[in-house]
């Protein structure tokens, strides 16, 4: 049955006084950015838009009107680390607010955690709730509908941001706008008549035209109290788990308590439900940068109409995404194509396939696992590490430590490490000693020894790590002190 809201509940949460939180959903399993993106390395945590990845894009975008304590971050627990330290990066509050999933469930139960937390503390809370891999052009126009949102949310409506359609796309899901509900009218709130799948080219060139449906962004706002209430009838499973989930306080959910959860969407289980659903119209420039031929439509191409990032020749070449992460791509002819070229692996494909590319992935998974797992160079806050070599029994990094930043104190169960400084200075601790080391001086670090690594010069540090032992991996770490937020209590 459809959750109903009283006019008592109307008018408290209208005029109680108010909080803003915001909470980023941050998961994802990097398939349809591949190989660019990977499994260790979703595109929400990848700079596609300039020098800071997609989440910390939005972060930055809600900061202008959130405290930075009233933020939570909801991600995979794979992923916590990563995005505690880009958090930490912007400002530390941010890690603070990070809250890990063991198994994925979709975006419901990941907000319902986050909103039965943030309840816990303020049932009258205004909540704004955005995805981390948007795109969006237009700050002032972001703030501007957030506001308006607001106006519906304080009336007790679950207030949707509906996107002006310019095209006739059908990557996206359609709001159809009904009647206004604050003084605006058409330009404020307005109730949801249907919500609409991603339809054919005809029906999305219908609604185009139509003028009153409006692209499905998946950013919502709401009070804490209004959606608790809607969740309760709707979702009473889910609603149980979320209020258990907060009264434990625990940034890591219990697997016993979470994998038992439906993968639902606040789409399909909560808001095609309940009645009091608005949806705010809106003009910012977004996009969901959802796929390859996303990325190619929201940036700038050259005179014959091709996407270019990095080291690229193309000639009598037309209409193609050309992406490359490190060597040459030279095209001779070429039309509609996606090529996108890191270190260890290369994707060719028609650009009208790219929405196919989960299936590729699969088989790429089936036959070069590691391919879709994790990059030969990986960034972390502090710099990066670029895997050189690997056998059996040793690996071969080359680890780059920004000017003044330095890694956990940390040590290894079942790894030895040889470090070889080639550039920069290094500060080092290494079990109960502290050693300053230059060009071509070396260190070796016994297994279960505590050890740091440290910048503390004006140059990027650059050492050689030789690995051997009997495991490698990188969660073989165990953390004592991280200035990145990256250590359990």
């Amino acid at each position: 049955m459809p959750s109903t809201v009283t006019k008592a509940t109307l008018k408290a949460v209208a005029h109680a006084p108010r909080v803003r939180y915001a909470v980023i959903l941050a998961g994802g399993s990097g398939t349809r950015l591949w190989p660019l993106s990977r499994s260790s390395m979703p595109k929400q945590l990848l700079a596609l838009n300039g020098r800071e990845s997609l989440l910390q894009e939005t972060v930055r975008r809600v900061l202008p009107r959130v405290d930075p304590h009233h933020v939570l971050t909801v991600t995979h627990v794979d992923h916590r680390f990563e995005v505690m330290g880009q958090l930490h990066a912007i400002a530390p509050e941010l890690a603070d607010g990070v809250l890990a999933e063991p198994v994925a469930r979709n975006t419901l139960p990941a907000i319902a955690w986050a909103v039965a937390r943030i309840a816990a503390k303020d049932p009258t809370a205004l909540v704004a709730v955005f995805s981390s891999d948007h795109a969006v052009a237009d700050q002032r126009a972001f703030e501007q509908a957030w506001a308006r949102a607001e106006e519906g949310a304080r009336e007790g409506f679950i207030t949707l941001f509906g996107m002006q359609p310019t095209a006739p796309a059908t990557g996206y899901g359609y709001i159809q706008a009904g009647d206004g509900v604050t003084r605006a009218g058409e330009q404020g709130v307005r109730r949801v008549r249907r919500f609409v799948e991603k339809p054919d080219a005809a029906a999305a060139q219908a609604y185009l035209a139509a003028g009153d449906y409006y692209w499905n962004a998946g950013m919502f706002v709401f009070s804490a109290q209004t959606f608790g209430e809607a969740l309760k009838e709707a979702q009473p499973a889910i609603h149980a788990a979320a209020e258990g989930l907060a009264a434990g306080a625990k940034p890591l959910a219990p697997l016993a308590l979470y994998e038992p959860l439906p993968d639902l969407s606040i789409d399909y289980g909560l808001l095609e439900l309940a009645h009091n659903v608005a949806v705010v119209p809106a003009e910012m420039g977004w996009n969901d940068l959802g796929s390859w031929e996303a990325i190619y439509q929201q940036k700038a191409k050259d005179e014959n109409g091709n996407m270019v990032q990095g080291e690229v020749l193309a000639v009598d070449s037309r209409y193609n995404l050309l992406w490359s992460e490190q060597g040459l791509i030279a095209t001779l002819g070429l039309s509609n194509l996606a090529v996108v070229q890191t270190r260890d692996a290369t994707l060719v494909c028609p650009r009208d396939q790219v929405h196919d590319l989960k299936r590729l992935v699969a088989a790429v998974k089936a036959n070069h696992r590691h391919l879709t797992e994790v990059h030969l160079t990986v960034a972390r806050p502090w710099g990066s590490y670029t895997i050189l070599e690997d056998g059996p029994s040793y690996k071969i990094k080359r680890i780059v430590v920004k000017p003044g930043a330095k890694l956990s104190m940390q040590m290894h169960y079942h790894r030895s490490e040889h470090w070889v400084v080639i550039a920069g200075t290094a500060r080092i601790v290494n079990g109960e000693r502290e050693i300053y080391l230059e060009e071509n001086q070396s260190t070796y670090i016994a297994k279960t020894h505590r050890h740091r690594l440290e910048n503390p010069g004006r140059i990027p540090l650059q050492i050689i790590e030789i690995q051997t032992g009997s495991y490698l991996e990188e969660d073989d770490i165990v953390r004592f002190d991280d200035a990145y937020g990256r250590c359990d209590a």
